[in-house]
Order: C-alpha cells, then structure tokens, then sequence
C-alpha cells in the first residue's frame, strides 16, 4: 500500500482543488487556504478539475496575485469535475464498447510524492469527500471542506453555496408571482436539492410560497388540487408551488431527467414541475405553468454571507492542517466551527426532519406540504 511520511507541523507545500458541481462561494474558500498558507510562509498549489487534476497531474503553483479580486466571483479558479473517481477511472473501451475502469488511486499518490505536496484540502461535497475518505486511509494527509447548494452533507449545520442558491429561488420564486397574479394562474417552480429539500423549504418560505413540495413529505396530487381550488374560491388571484427537483407523490417515485452512467452519481432528477402543472390544469381547470430553475440556482455571484463562511471555512482548514489533525472535515455545529471525521460526510446526505423548525412555523402561517398535514 502506498503511504506518506509526513509531518503536520513541517508542511511546506501543500494543494487545494475543487470536486463536484461548481457552487457560489468556492473562490472565497480558495482566497483563504492561500492567503493564510502564503502568510505563514508555505508553498500552495492548485490541483485543476478536481480528481481529474490529480489522476492526469495538472496543478499549478498559486502566488498571491492569483486569489486578488475573486472573493465575489462564482464558480472555482481551478475548474471542477464531478465525474472522476480515482478508484474507478476510465481509462477506454473494449472492443463491444464498453468502458474498462482502474484504481489509479496510487498512481495519484505518487503524483503528490513526485510534487513534494504534503498535505491537501479538498473542498466538495459528499462524493469528494468520499473520494477523500479513500486517500486519507492510504495516509495522505488531508483536510475537507464541505462545499453544496444542497446544504446536504452530514456533519455540518450548513454549507456555503446554500444561501446564494436560496437568494436566487426565492428571486425567481418572487418575479414568478407577479405573472401568476396578472393572468390568475397557478405557477410550479422546481428548485434543486436532489434528495434534500432545503432549498425547497427555505426559498418557499422566504417567498411566501402557498404550497412547498419536499422528497422528505411524498405528497399527494389530489391535495394539490384542493389547495389550488380552495385558494381560487377564495378568491386569491394566484397559487405559487415551490417543489424540490426530488419531490415525489405518496407510494411513487422521483422522475429522473436522465442518467449518466459514467458519474458516480448517475442520477439525474428534474421534471417534476411539468408533471404536476399539466395535471393540475387538466383536473381543476386553473391555468397553470411550470418554470425549472436549474443551473442558474449554482452560478452567480455568492452572497456576502457565503463570502463570510467560505472565508471561516477555508482558513479554519489551514489550522486545522497547522494542529495536525488531518482526516478530518471543516464543520458548523451549533452555529460555530468545529470538525468531524471525513467519514462522516463520505457517501452520506443530511435531509430536512418533517418536524424542523421551520417547517412548523411554515404550516403555522398558511403553506400546504401535499400531505395529510396541510
């Protein structure tokens, strides 16, 4: 088995990349792993397209000029790829076609060993830091920071990327009720999340949103249409539904967009909103159009507040690496920093609890979940 000699306390170099989807916030956390290993005189490299960085050995020496200015730019200086795993990666066909795969874990290793890295910190979600898992327990010292719009990777209260997604839908969310009202319609938004409705919950709520559909609460149509009826014979000139790309109807299952079976996560769900806006017009009659927000939801400039953790997070990356204690994820428990194993995120999703917070003050005010609560 392959494995480093290493010391925490004598890092010279290390390297920092960024895996998975690209999310608001990441070059805030690049700008202080940098800033703070530059200030205390160490080497910073960066790893370019995450894994795929690693497995093909493309890193780049990062100087203070290269993080100037980018604390409020979207997406990652160093680029991103959510489809690598270095211990299943594609290295061709055989002759019917079909890929052949190799663990080239080591092969990464040895491209850290050859670059005299020391340490690195890896900023994604829960598949990087499954990936990250993997290196740790070949020795490499290593430090996660939790990086989804989802805001679902156990272990940690909340990612940066989140609120900037949240500040997006609840835009659109806001700018769809106006039409909705003008022309007396029903109008389904779907935001992201996969199998985590946090965006769902908090950007509904931020809206005002009458009805939020969540994975966690499998809903029924025929309460989706009684709520939109019941809201029309009141009079209300409109119904907004804010549904999670992972919705799904009581004893059904989610409606995947497509599969892409050369990514680890080769689920691709969306399309919910049209199912339930063509039914909904269909059974009562109410005008009703759908809107999928997509990939506008990931890009962006971040918002102060994920400037604000990316920054927390990325600097407190750098003391943990300075403390030693490696093998281990950057975290906010109980509204402060702290750290837990990379084990606890690696393969592994935080979903909303039916009795959060926040979804009691959502029923307490008037929002509808589809379910026998409404």
């Amino acid at each position: 088995m392959t494995t480093l000699a290493f010391s925490c306390p004598a890092v010279r170099r290390l390297a920092v990349l960024t895996g998975g989807g690209d999310c608001p916030g990441l070059n805030a956390v690049i700008r202080a792993v940098v800033r703070d290993a530059l200030h205390c005189g160490l080497e910073c490299y960066g790893i370019e397209d995450g894994y795929l960085g690693l497995i093909e050995n493309r890193m780049r020496r990062l100087h203070m000029n290269d993080v100037t200015g980018i604390i409020n730019q979207g997406g990652t200086i160093l680029g991103s790829n959510n489809k690598s795993n270095p211990e299943r990666h594609k290295v061709g066909e055989d002759s019917a076609g079909n890929p052949i795969y190799k663990n080239v874990l080591d092969d990464c290793i040895r491209n850290i060993e050859k670059a005299g890295i020391q340490a690195l910190v890896t900023i994604g979600g829960d598949g990087t830091h499954t990936g990250a898992a993997m290196f740790a327990r070949k020795g490499v010292p290593i430090v996660g920071v939790p990086k989804t719009i989802d805001n679902d990777i156990e272990g940690t209260e909340i990612t940066f990327g989140f609120q900037t997604a949240v500040a997006t839908a609840t835009d659109a969310l806001d700018k769809v009720r106006t039409t909705a009202d003008s022309h007396h319609r029903a109008m389904v938004v779907e935001v992201m999340g996969r199998n985590a409705g946090w965006i769902a919950l908090h950007s509904g709520v931020a809206s005002a949103s009458d009805m939020i559909l969540l994975p966690e609460i499998p809903f029924s149509m025929e309460a989706v249409f009684e709520h939109v009826k019941d809201r029309s014979r009141r009079g209300k000139r409109s119904s907004l539904i804010c549904v999670s790309e992972g919705a799904r109807l009581a004893g059904g299952q989610q409606v995947v967009a497509r599969r892409v079976e050369s990514s680890p996560d080769p689920i691709r769900l969306g399309g919910i909103a049209k199912h339930i806006a063509e039914q909904l017009e269909d059974e009562t009659g109410v005008e009703s159009r759908y809107t999928i927000l997509g990939h506008t939801q990931r890009g962006g400039t971040p918002v102060p507040s994920d400037r604000v953790l990316g920054t927390l997070m990325g600097s407190h990356a750098m003391t943990l690496l300075r403390e030693g204690k490696v093998g281990r994820m950057v975290a906010i428990q109980n509204g402060r920093l702290a750290d837990v194993d990379l084990a606890t995120a690696a393969g592994k999703q935080r979903l909303v609890k039916v009795d959060d917070p926040l979804i009691m003050a959502a029923r307490n005010v008037g929002a509808a979940f589809g379910d026998d609560g409404l």
